[in-house]
């Protein structure tokens, strides 16, 4: 683990320790519904699953396959949470983010709902402020530095297996269209570098968020060594894209040795941030980019 990241999980340790508002001793006995993969992943490394009465079924990746299992009840979908199966149910937590929006904010009264998006600041950061969070909630806090120790330090040890600097492009595909897209793992944890947006390149600002389209032509100037594919149409029941379109789309464009990876797009577009997750997309891009 590098100094800063050794230092950022010691102070984001001393914070968590003075429990926040919303964490308690007496949470260790806690059942809970999470409409958030990644800290669902995380209460399974940590050896917590046994507290989940329920599952989102309705957009489970396939590491997550476990619990697709009979024996957790259908908790919907991550933009349409059942709340039959809350009210039936009664978890005392329900983990959720902006996804869901307002749907659960009239949750029947002694049900605590907490948002586990990633705080603002730095990616390593903040997964160290909601693993400890959510570990501290279950006298688990031990485990939790171990898991996250041992997370960076495969993430040290990963990076250093790279080899020439790669200049990776990750793009999200949605119905034939692409678009750019941040993800940290690839540049904040594995610090790879990325090309430049050719001038000109329109983006567009939709509330709070940013979307810079790109076409085959756009991605062709641009000539990224790797590009990697975030499959948003696949990740929720529509027709993914096919490796051979977008490499003949980019070859057509002038591109030459397309070297073209689609990642599996539920572990990158619905889940994310967990211990499990983190892991298996270092992986996935370690995999694409040797």
């Amino acid at each position: 683990m590098t100094r800063i990241k050794r230092m950022a999980l010691a102070a984001t340790i001393g914070a968590t320790l003075v429990l926040p508002a919303f964490a308690t001793a007496s949470d260790a006995k806690l059942g809970i519904i999470s409409f958030n993969h990644g800290s669902l992943d995380t209460l399974e490394a940590l050896g917590l699953g046994n507290h989940v009465l329920a599952v989102p079924k309705q957009s489970l990746p396939g590491y997550l396959s476990k619990f697709a299992s009979d024996e957790y009840p259908d908790a919907g979908g991550l933009k349409s949470p059942s709340l039959a199966v809350i009210d039936k149910l009664k978890p005392n937590l329900l983990l959720i983010t902006g996804r869901q929006g307002d749907r659960l904010e009239n949750v029947a009264e002694g049900i605590k709902v907490v948002n586990v998006d990633l705080p603002e600041g730095g990616f390593a950061e903040g997964v160290n402020t909601r693993v400890l969070e959510l570990a501290a909630r279950f006298d688990a806090t031990e485990r939790a530095e171990q898991a996250l120790n041992e997370l960076w330090n495969y993430t040290e040890a990963q990076k250093l297996t790279i080899e020439d600097s790669p200049q990776v492009l990750v793009i999200t595909h949605n119905d034939g269209k692409y678009g750019l897209r941040q993800e940290s793992v690839v540049t904040d944890l594995l610090e790879l570098s990325s090309p430049e947006i050719p001038e000109g390149t329109k983006t567009f600002t939709h509330g709070t968020r940013t979307f810079t389209p790109l076409t085959p032509e756009v991605i062709a100037t641009m000539a990224p060594d790797v590009v990697l594919v975030v499959d948003r149409s696949a990740s929720i029941g529509q027709p993914g894209l096919k490796k051979a379109t977008l490499v003949g789309q980019l070859e057509t464009a002038g591109m030459d040795e397309t070297n073209v990876t689609i990642l599996s797009p539920g572990l990158w577009y619905l889940s994310g941030g967990g211990l499990q997750s983190i892991r298996l997309q270092i992986e996935e891009v370690l995999e694409a980019v040797r």
